[in-house]
């Protein structure tokens, strides 16, 4: 008779370590099988603990922000997926014009946040629906800013367990790209640059401003991950879509947005199958009307036959 796994607590921590957790409620697609192992740490104490249980069973590791910008399988996810939604603390230095945040921390959140204070900095990033880890591995960003523009340093857990603290400079920093991208360096917190102390109203009226361009441009009434598809030059992923005629094609529960063609949502019951067939038409499709191969922005993960 095989043993059910059960949860584990790691001695001297706070950390519950669970297993066979189903991921679809903490990814904003709302698809996706379970974790092999599942913690959700309430310090860095904790994650740091939860890291060396991973690495003393030779476990992958895997870290879920907001769960948006990312497909996870059907199939699930082996080794263990950390959450970083606990880790939200936040601190405002007026000295230097500087906010430090967890990697837990939504973005909205933060430049929600921001705008009351009357500090300019984050207006850019009030419509993206991830975290502040998840911004400072991928350089998000929109209205022509992004996370290269404004990180002054993030703290890191190397995968030999120890902290370290990295620049911009030091993350290489692309389109949507740093080096921490596939591997196992975890972003604990990040501080940012801030221009403190400006007219409230105007930074308020910026970040609403912001705000209201994307809801009235993209779809947020149906689960979606976001954009699914890195911009090329000069036409953007969104465009190149709608010319080849598939808003509104659908696989499964999966569906191309009909307004903005670079979404695809989840219209009730979708598996992750349908999202990651859906992705792959459209690619067939752009690269044999425009010879252009779109690069997914979301962040694939688990096994799709």
């Amino acid at each position: 008779m095989i043993k059910t796994p059960t949860a584990q607590i790691i001695p001297g921590t706070q950390c519950v370590i669970s297993p066979q957790v189903p991921l679809n409620g903490f990814t904003t697609l709302n698809v996706g099988g379970a974790a092999q192992w599942f913690v959700a740490p309430e310090s860095i104490q904790d994650l740091q603990a939860a890291y060396r249980w991973a690495q003393e069973y030779d476990l992958p590791i895997t870290v879920l922000g907001a769960g948006s910008n990312l497909l996870i399988s059907d199939q699930g996810l082996p080794g263990l997926v950390i959450a970083t939604k606990h880790l939200r603390r936040i601190k405002w230095d007026k000295e230097t014009g500087q906010v430090t945040a967890g990697a837990g921390r939504a973005l909205p959140q933060l430049a929600h946040h921001a705008a009351r204070l009357g500090w300019s900095g984050m207006e850019w990033s009030v419509g993206i629906p991830g975290t502040v880890g998840g911004a400072v591995v991928m350089n998000a960003g929109a209205h022509g800013g992004c996370a290269a523009d404004y990180l002054v340093s993030a703290l890191v857990l190397e995968p030999d367990g120890c902290l370290s603290v990295v620049t911009g400079s030091d993350l290489a920093y692309g389109y949507r790209s740093s080096v921490l991208q596939g591997t196992q360096r975890l972003v604990l917190q990040a501080t940012w640059q801030m221009e403190p102390e400006q007219d409230p109203q105007r930074v308020k009226a910026t970040t609403q401003e912001h705000l209201n361009q994307r809801l009235s441009t993209q779809p947020y009434h149906l689960p979606s991950c976001g954009s699914v598809f890195r911009n090329p030059q000069p036409h953007t992923a969104g465009w190149l879509i709608e010319k080849v005629g598939l808003k509104g094609y659908q696989i499964g529960q999966a569906q191309v947005a009909e307004r903005h063609a670079n979404f695809i949502l989840n219209r009730g019951g979708a598996k992750a199958m349908d999202v990651f067939q859906l992705i792959r038409h459209v690619q067939a499709c752009v690269s044999e009307r425009w010879d252009v191969l779109l690069h997914p922005e979301v962040k694939i993960l688990g096994e799709f036959a």
